[in-house]
């Protein structure tokens, strides 16, 4: 159920009698994050302990005002019939946690096309444009023109990708799920081999022609990772590069976990900002730890922390650690908690009813000017890791989302997306719009050519540099992380994936099941008799 916002927690919190002993046969299970990770594990958990017919009680505690984590849905032009993603922006039919809650929560995809017919896709380097595509040419015109440019690489590459995708979605089933140790799925499944190097040794151990992997793979990469291939391991180099399928729902892809959290039957408290994690003095009476909870109003930034009343059997911390500013106390976590380097992403979003300048592309002066632009690096420029890897372009992508009409001027305009790792400049947009863009634009003056604009940032990806191991999902005595995923595939549905691994190993946990080695399911007291009769 959704409680109401975090002011009304004390009020609720002074409605349970201070005697009230907790009932063992109900475990108590806080999760820290409502993202992606957090609201997958919520339901995922309601779902598993109902099937092992164990009773959970769940609460989720949520910093900010909102269910979704990355995901964030804004409206253009502040009109509510035009809902765009500033956050997490597309999944693919190969997510099947993602496709699936859309099914069961009956939420359609978007099925709007926001191109129209001649509209050009295109990939910059920053002095010429290397690929053109043209909305509604042909399929075999495209691929005509790759494979004439660079040969049969775009072949193997899907290739690559679906060999790479298929041995992952393993991950997905029994023996392979659920793990306690993802670096040893990544071993069984021979991943290691290839989050191990770069996405360019990679690519050049295929045989990949060094322009498509340069031109096109690249693009992929810098567009969903902010990362050229020499800086992110092959595993996510193949993600980047599987796009078949891309959907989203309409109206936000947030609405995903909020029917997720909303159909685990969950207390969630809003602007709930979890400063420390203690343990109980009082255990079970099997001796298991519990864990103290306090929380304190985000809003409030000189608020005092409060204790929560209930004490915890299980705790999910479903937001990266480094960011959270927990104090956990002494043995709580009982494994290091890596922290890895994010990138810091600008998405920027305004309307203007100026195209983009085709000279700005290096074309000329009454050329048709791409609507859809991604970036790579030219064959002259160094490769770098992070936002100086940006390189000349300045930028990772600027799309078209789509054409709108504003309500106040009653004209059509285009609503655009950008990719920075840098806040977005008056100068800059004056020269990709070939007009003169104020510096105080961002107020919305109607002299301004931006009728609207709302930026924002967010650590959207991890660094995902080369490596063979990763963090574990258990980190303490019922402790649970599932942001050590990140090292390893960092999207939507691989945050769900972790939740939903957590929220398996809690009910296993609960229920007194435990796997063998090869994934088979074994009640512990089976196991115990058996190991008596092997005595």
């Amino acid at each position: 159920m959704h409680l109401p916002a975090f002011s009304s927690l004390l009020a609720w919190v002074g409605a349970i009698p201070e005697a009230t002993a907790p009932d063992e046969a109900v475990k108590n299970v806080a999760i820290i994050g409502a993202g992606a990770a957090g609201a997958s594990a919520a339901y995922h958990l309601q779902r598993f302990a109902a099937e092992e017919d164990v009773a959970v009680n769940i609460t989720i505690f949520e910093k900010t005002d909102r269910i979704g984590g990355r995901t964030l849905t804004v409206n253009a032009l502040d009109n509510p019939a035009e809902p765009i993603e500033l956050g997490a922006s597309i999944f693919v039919t190969v997510n099947h946690i993602l496709l699936n809650a859309t099914r069961d929560f009956d939420l359609p995809l978007s099925t709007r096309s926001e191109g129209t017919p001649g509209d050009l896709t295109a990939i910059w380097d920053g002095e010429r444009l290397v690929y053109q595509s043209t909305e509604g040419s042909s399929w075999w015109w495209d691929a005509a023109k790759l494979f004439w440019r660079y040969g049969t690489s775009p072949y193997r590459a899907v290739k690559l990708v679906n060999g790479v995708v298929g041995k992952f979605l393993k991950m997905y089933e029994e023996p392979w799920f659920p793990f306690r140790s993802l670096t040893q799925r990544v071993f069984e499944l021979e991943l290691e081999k290839i989050t191990g190097v770069t996405g360019e040794q990679f690519l050049q151990q295929n045989q990949i022609n060094h322009d498509f992997s340069r031109e096109i793979i690249q693009a992929a990469t810098r567009v969903n990772y902010a990362s050229n291939l020499a800086y992110i391991h092959g595993v996510e180099t193949m993600v980047s590069f599987a796009t078949d399928g891309a959907v989203s729902v309409a109206g936000g892809n947030w609405k995903i976990f909020d029917s997720m959290v909303e159909h685990s039957g969950a207390a969630l408290y809003r602007n709930a900002t979890v400063s420390s994690i203690a343990l109980d003095a009082k255990k079970t009476k099997t001796g298991a730890p519990r864990y103290r909870v306090s929380t304190k109003n985000t809003a409030n930034l000189t608020a005092l922390a409060e204790g929560y009343p209930v004490s915890f059997d299980k705790i999910i911390v479903a937001s990266p650690w480094q960011f959270s500013n927990i104090t956990a106390g002494e043995d709580v976590i009982r494994a290091t908690i890596e922290e890895i380097p994010y990138m810091k992403l600008h998405v920027t979003l305004f309307s203007s009813p100026y195209k983009l300048r085709p000279g700005f592309f290096g074309l000329e002066d009454g050329a048709k000017a791409p609507s859809n632009v991604y970036t790579t690096l030219g064959a002259d420029e160094e490769p770098r890791m992070g936002a100086a890897g940006v390189g000349r372009t300045g930028f990772y992508s600027i799309s078209t989302l789509r054409r709108v009409v504003n309500p106040k001027t009653e004209k059509r305009e285009y609503v655009y997306k950008i990719f920075s790792p840098e806040p977005v400049t008056a100068s800059f947009l004056s020269d990709v719009l070939g007009v003169n863009v104020p510096e105080g634009f961002t107020t919305g003056s109607s002299s301004s050519p931006i009728s609207w604009y709302r930026p924002a940032w967010f650590h959207s990806y991890p660094v995902e540099l080369p490596r063979v191991t990763f963090q574990d999902p258990v980190v303490g005595d019922g402790v649970y992380y599932t942001s050590g995923m990140e090292g390893f595939i960092s999207t939507m549905e691989t945050s769900a994936l972790m939740g939903m691994n957590v929220a398996r190993l809690i009910a296993d946990d609960v229920a007194g099941v435990e796997r063998t080695a090869e994934g088979r399911r074994v009640e512990k007291e089976d196991k115990e008799a058996a190991t008596g009769d092997e005595l």
